[in-house]
């Protein structure tokens, strides 16, 4: 039997982008903690690195999707481009102004500035589908794009903050801009595998949130950003709290290992079953592996808990992006893609607030119970809306003339 993942490598220039993309994406991760690392150590006050990198991160779920969606008009490398060109101009005006001191007004707008960082995993998916459009290869391609987020979030954040405590408060920082500019270069100049620009057809104006797949996939992967942080944030409650404070590291590279190993093995696998069960299945799995993590009172139990509740976590990728390029329109495919990364991160932002919370008001295990709230809610919500979620066993322009927006 032949590898799938070596099968879609073979395409012409699928190395090229997937690893320059790669690159390129890694500021995502590096740069929110980044900032953190950086202010905290030039200025001494973590409520102002918080809001500094809060602003970063705010403002680029807002301004992503809108970005993307010039790129399905205009085209990657006309968007990119400049976009990357002002990002990091303001990183490392941004990290001048921490080095030097300057006021404090100039590392919020510079923050702000910096927000203007395309989505570039959205574009690699895009340029993914553009090759094995209609095709299970597809579904492998963007289980090695989910591999690769994971394996962005893990090492991304660990390298920024290492450097920033090995070697100087803005090395983080700095690393990370560099990897966005000559990531962000070796992308673009690939021109052979950049999608065309669709015209607009019926169902295609507007903004891809209209459409009633992309809101229901973007509401319950807010949710499901929300268990990650939730996650994380207790991780690291109890295992301080357990005098183990080491050990929270370790507990969270389990939780991303068990969702790495799974997620490759479902894109080698070609599943018959609808795209819209797999996505409920695998949401469901996320919300009944909340419950062990509330009474996980041990480094060990806690690992295995963290373990177990990870391996959902590629397949509700994989099958929710599989979603989006069955449902929205080619000509906003990249906003599609981009509107569900933004409802991740929102709600990583939402549910790290709250388990804060949550942790301080009524202790430690207790932070996991908003990881069980988070996971019902979105199991609701994609139950509920299994019909609309369907997909037929049609080519992708009949499926483009049946998408409608919401009402």
């Amino acid at each position: 039997m032949q590898n799938p993942y070596t099968e879609i490598f073979r395409a012409p220039g699928a190395k090229g982008f997937a690893a320059s993309g790669f690159v390129a994406r890694v500021p995502i991760a590096m740069a929110p903690i980044g900032i953190v690392a950086m202010l905290s150590q030039t200025h001494g006050e973590y409520w102002l690195a918080g809001a500094v990198s809060a602003t970063f991160a705010l403002t680029n779920a807002f301004l992503a999707p809108q970005i993307s969606r010039l790129v399905d008009r205009l085209g990657q490398t006309r968007i990119v481009v400049p976009t990357t060109v002002i990002s990091v101009l303001a990183f490392a005006i941004l990290i001048a102004a921490a080095n030097q001191d300057w006021p404090i007004w100039t590392l919020f707008v510079s923050a702000l500035l910096a927000a203007a960082m395309p989505s570039i995993p959205a574009m690699v998916r895009a340029r993914w589908t553009e090759i094995f459009r209609d095709r299970p290869e597809l579904n492998t391609a963007f289980a090695f794009e989910s591999a690769a987020d994971e394996l962005v979030y893990v090492a991304g954040a660990s390298l920024s903050v290492g450097l920033s405590v090995a070697l100087f408060p803005e090395a983080g920082m700095l690393a990370s801009t560099l990897f966005l500019a000559f990531g962000s270069m070796a992308f673009i100049v690939q021109r052979s595998t950049e999608p065309r620009v669709r015209l607009a057809e019926h169902g295609s104006q507007g903004s891809a949130i209209r459409l009633r797949p992309v809101q229901i996939i973007t509401f319950a992967l807010i949710f499901i950003g929300a268990t990650f942080a939730t996650t994380e944030v207790t991780t690291v409650a109890i295992t301080e709290e357990l005098g183990q404070p080491g050990a929270a590291s370790l507990v969270i590279g389990v939780y991303a290992l068990g969702s790495f190993v799974v997620g490759i093995i479902i894109g080698a696998l070609n599943l018959k079953m609808p795209l819209q069960r797999q996505l409920a299945i695998a949401i469901a799995i996320i919300a009944l592996t909340t419950l062990p993590l509330l009474v996980a009172d041990t480094v060990p139990a806690l690992a295995l808990a963290v373990f177990i509740s990870g391996v959902a976590i590629s397949p509700t990728f994989i099958t929710a992006f599989g979603l989006i390029e069955r449902h929205v329109p080619g000509a906003m495919l990249t906003e599609g893609v981009t509107w569900v990364m933004t409802g991740i991160g929102i709600g990583m932002a939402l549910g790290s607030f709250a388990a804060g919370a949550v942790v301080d008001a009524f202790g430690a295990q207790n932070g996991f119970f908003v990881s069980v709230v988070a996971g019902a809610i979105a199991l609701a919500t994609v139950l509920i809306g299994q019909r609309s979620l369907a997909t037929s066993d049609c080519d992708f322009a009949a499926c483009e003339a049946g998408v409608v927006p919401a009402e």
